[in-house]
């Protein structure tokens, strides 16, 4: 009876009833109570001084984080998995031969033999020069004009002294892969000899972002009539104040959108009509004010919870709930991964775990960790094993962390953005770099291809579709 009651007092449940049978037990029994929850209270992790337990991990000083616990599994391959190496180059620029005179060892004469092996080494030339070149633009009158005309040139933009590749390859290494601009000036001025100022890049980047918002509608547009679609958003600073990063991806499109709002408002500037298709997302509530025509809710977020749960709440009726939920999701996985899976086949078996699903959101528990789960049951049962009816819709929201990854790193490298035009700026190279690595095409070529036609002709290319690349 007073381990139930130390139980309770942990988590906060301690009722009034429970509170005076505890008082009646006497000082001695009370005094051991709150000893005992003191040492169980100092032993649970919790936030350092100063910090709340929602402060973000990113914020947490490194000194203050527990040790983690040993590796769980061998880094690498899985044994069995066949090995993987760099592939042979398939081009030979020039070849050079090796001989010793005499013997390393001895000094001594040596017997030419027929003996010969080949290495072959790829690298970057010691001194790379940019190409530097005069465009002499003849001007002539056309007498039926009456006006001077003259050739467009298409190697760059209008009033510009950097080319298209150089633009593109740096936009490409700020918004694609989150260097700095001063190390992309560090990097271009030690190494490729080519002298450039952090201004002048950010100017020829807002001027690019400006012509390819084009391809900036088009990914936007080909998510929202996708057939399924991941969302996650995170924390951005825009001028100093908190923005919204939010990410919409599949495995052809990539579409970032910077935004004030969290929640609803957000949402409807990208979902302009109902979805018609699989959403994908964690249990963030806003998204259900998304039309979709059907969803599916990540199961590594629930797991988590559990886990997280399981650190401090050691209740029997919590283990019970926790180990019922952990075998159901499991259940489910496994169904999935079954090399003959189809959703026809395994309808039955489908059926039978939205029936466990939906007695388990029927049950009442007094803990009050089962409880809040239970409630989130009730709300999400219906959308928990979509993955089930759907083989190209996964049981998580990886992917689209994944994609948001890049973005936070970029964050964290350059403190997000100074104003709206840039986070604008950001925006649109962010999603058409990161949907060019999706779809397997070379980011600075095809971008200073669709540059040159587009000064030639007036008009963007459509976004090249690419084939989709791997992981």
């Amino acid at each position: 009876m007073i381990q139930a009651l130390i139980d309770a007092t942990v988590r906060g449940e301690l009722t009034e009833a429970q509170a005076g049978q505890l008082y009646a037990y006497g000082p001695e029994v009370v005094t051991m109570v709150l000893l005992a929850v003191s040492k169980r209270l100092a032993e649970q992790p919790g936030p350092s001084p100063g910090q709340s337990p929602s402060t973000p991990s990113g914020q947490i000083p490194v000194y203050t984080k527990p040790n983690t616990s040993k590796r769980r599994k061998r880094p690498g391959a899985k044994p069995g998995h066949p090995g993987q190496r760099r592939p042979q180059p398939l081009r030979i620029d020039r070849q050079q031969e090796h001989r010793l005179k005499r013997c390393p060892q001895c000094n001594g004469p040596l017997q030419r033999c027929t003996r010969c092996r080949s290495r072959i080494i790829e690298d970057i030339p010691e001194q790379v020069q940019p190409v530097v070149t005069e465009h002499l633009i003849h001007r002539d009158y056309c007498p039926r004009c009456k006006q001077h005309v003259e050739p467009v040139v298409p190697d760059a933009l209008p009033n510009a002294m950097l080319g298209h590749h150089v633009i593109s390859l740096t936009s490409w290494l700020h918004y694609g892969l989150g260097i700095t601009i001063d190390q992309i000036v560090d990097i271009l001025s030690y190494h490729l000899q080519t002298k450039l100022t952090p201004g002048g890049l950010v100017n020829a980047w807002r001027r690019f972002a400006e012509i390819l918002v084009e391809w900036y509608d088009q990914i936007s547009e080909q998510a929202r009539q996708s057939t399924s679609l991941h969302a996650d958003e995170t924390g951005w600073r825009v001028n100093g104040q908190t923005y919204w990063l939010w990410c919409f991806a599949n495995a052809q499109v990539c579409y970032y959108m910077i935004d004030r709002s969290r929640g609803q408002p957000a949402l409807r500037k990208f979902f302009t009509e109902s979805f018609d298709g699989v959403l994908i997302t964690d249990f963030w509530a806003a998204y259900l004010s998304v039309e979709a025509a059907d969803r599916q809710y990540c199961f590594p977020h629930l797991l988590r919870e559990l886990e997280k749960v399981d650190q401090r709440n050691d209740s029997p009726e919590w283990r019970a709930f926790a180990k019922k939920l952990r075998r159901l999701l499991r259940d489910g996985l496994r169904l999935r991964r079954r090399k003959d899976f189809t959703p026809q086949k395994y309808q039955q078996r489908i059926n039978l775990l939205n029936q466990r699903i939906g007695l388990m959101t029927q049950e009442e528990y007094r803990d009050a960790d089962a409880r809040r789960l239970t409630n989130r049951l009730r709300r999400y049962a219906e959308y928990l094993f979509t993955f089930l009816d759907y083989p190209d819709v996964p049981a998580d929201n990886n992917f689209a962390e994944r994609q948001i990854r890049p973005a936070v790193i970029l964050r964290k490298n350059s403190q997000s953005n100074r104003s709206d035009r840039g986070a604008a700026t950001q925006a649109v190279l962010m999603s058409v770099y990161r949907t060019l690595r999706l779809r397997n095409l070379n980011p600075t070529e095809t971008i200073t291809n669709a540059m040159k036609i587009y000064l030639t002709t007036g008009q963007l290319p459509p976004m090249p579709t690419g084939t989709i690349a791997n992981g």
